[in-house]
């Protein structure tokens, strides 16, 4: 077992973990930040997405100790107490969800695109979610919800949620 060090939603934490444990393992039954999914365990559907030091990553396919020092956010962190995120708002509007299986990695995904661009075209929020598979919606809601978050950032209305 080895000592992990890890910053999650803004939350230092310190947990034994063995060498071959996934961080997707780590979140969910060492934290029970279950909103992080297990869904295919190969990293080809994106609902474990979390952001790594604000980049996108498949949480399935990182040992947790590749993860050792860095800034973790999960679908958890995203909401400031009861006030949600400008993206769980959008998916809620644009009706970006259906079963939800697949809407944390997809809420993941699209808060490290607008942390690296906040006005991202249709092509840009289609390339950035190309690694989330979902089988409900068709994909236009959520593109529709990604750029209206977008707008909603950029206009200040809301806050900007977890540091990415």
């Amino acid at each position: 077992m080895t000592t992990l060090r890890l910053t999650v939603n803004e939350r230092a934490v310190e947990i034994d973990a063995a060498p071959n444990t996934l961080l997707v393992h780590v979140l969910r039954e060492n934290l029970r930040l279950t909103g992080t999914h297990v869904g295919c365990d190969t990293a080809q559907c994106g609902a474990c997405t979390v952001l790594l030091d604000g980049r996108s990553v498949k949480s399935c396919s990182l040992l947790a100790l590749q993860a050792q020092g860095a800034r973790i956010t999960t679908v958890e962190g995203l909401a400031q107490g009861e006030r949600l995120h400008p993206l769980q708002e959008a998916f809620s509007a644009c009706h970006g969800l259906q079963c939800g299986y697949c809407t944390p990695g997809m809420l993941m995904s699209a808060a490290g695109l607008l942390a690296r661009n906040p006005a991202p075209s249709d092509d840009e929020i289609v390339h950035a979610l190309e690694g989330n598979l979902c089988r409900c919606t068709g994909y236009v809601n959520i593109v529709a919800a990604v750029k209206q978050a977008a707008q909603s950032i950029a206009s200040g209305s809301q806050h900007q949620g977890a540091s990415a």
